[in-house]
């Protein structure tokens, strides 16, 4: 049984370009986790949208991840661009996914007002949560000026963007290996498992048939 899980997730991390093929040139077309990232984040941005648009909703927290208008770079185009510069592992891009929606999700007893992803924090999210994963989990890491200039931010701003979403993860950034296979599982499926109310509320308002985000 063990034997057969170890194939399963083999296979999957194969088929998202988390394990370095030595047959495939580096420069070759960006790991399959690279356009799911994307696909994905823009669905949840697409969910959280009213019906009648307004700058910003009374009930959600407005951060300093927030721009004053939205980015003209796609999120994909995005992630494609700090995948390309930073040169961090395919790795990176599934443990940043899984800091995103800890950020996210708040305490169901809290009184502040909830945290959506949109497009005016999608990208200052994004730069963030892989900054952070890279110095969690690579060797070796650009500093926080290299990921500033591949983010469009200031060092200062990147430096502050760092601090705030640490303090808002309460630094809980350990990410274990079930909770790895896990963000795997839902950027292959883009669904959302469905017992998890709480984690349906981050990604938007999802009906309870798993279905795609």
């Amino acid at each position: 049984m063990e034997t057969s899980k170890n194939s399963t997730n083999t296979s999957l991390f194969q088929w998202l370009g988390l394990l370095e093929d030595s047959d495939q040139p580096s420069d070759s077309t960006p790991p399959r986790v690279i356009t799911l990232l994307a696909s994905i984040l823009e669905k949840m941005i697409q969910k959280n949208k009213k019906p009648h648009h307004t700058r910003h909703n009374k009930d959600d927290e407005i951060t300093m991840f927030h721009g004053s208008k939205a980015p003209s770079m796609s999120i994909y185009r995005y992630t494609e661009r700090i995948h390309r510069y930073a040169q961090c592992s395919p790795a990176c891009f599934v443990t940043a996914f899984a800091y995103i929606l800890r950020y996210l999700q708040r305490p169901e007893a809290t009184s502040t007002p909830r945290r959506r992803l949109t497009s005016l924090n999608v990208h200052r999210l994004l730069i963030t949560s892989l900054l952070v994963a890279a110095k969690f989990l690579e060797r070796k890491c650009y500093n926080n000026a290299y990921y500033a200039k591949i983010g469009g931010v200031s060092t200062e701003e990147m430096n502050t963007l760092e601090r705030t979403f640490l303090f808002d993860v309460d630094f809980r950034l350990n990410i274990t290996t079930e909770t790895f296979e896990k963000h795997c599982l839902m950027l292959q499926r883009e669904t959302v498992p469905c017992d998890s109310r709480k984690l349906r509320t981050v990604l938007g308002e999802i009906s309870c048939g798993c279905q795609a985000i």
